[in-house]
């Protein structure tokens, strides 16, 4: 088993973008498709100690549109189930190095993803 796992979903293009990189940079991971295999609920704890809930929020997708103005108000806890209950509402890609959520999103530069990531 790889030590990184990459949670997201195959027709993403930001998650695309992350497995080019990834290749290009020779890193060996694991991909998990959420729509297929969505993280627990104690998972999605896990990741907001790690991250906080609000860099994890898909704040482009239909399902945190839909979900209406009492998101703002949730807690830590109410994310972690809505998480569990719907991966749309994770930004991706979601990188779990060792166990621990350590990089949500693709858009820091080459720096940041290779500290996030343990590659320096």
């Amino acid at each position: 088993m790889a030590s990184i796992q990459v949670y997201g979903i195959p027709n993403c293009g930001t998650c695309k973008k992350a497995f080019q990189w990834l290749d290009t940079n020779g890193v060996d991971y694991e991909f998990i498709n959420t729509k297929e295999q969505a993280p627990s609920k104690a998972m999605a704890q896990a990741w907001i100690a790690a991250l906080g809930a609000k860099p994890m929020r898909n704040t482009s997708g239909q399902s945190y549109r839909a979900l209406g103005p009492e998101r703002d108000t949730w807690s830590d806890d109410q994310w972690a189930e809505a998480f569990a209950n719907d991966a749309m509402l994770l930004k991706r890609p979601l990188f779990v190095k060792d166990g621990t959520a350590v990089l949500v999103g693709f858009r820091a530069n080459d720096e940041v993803i290779r500290q996030a990531l343990d590659l320096t």
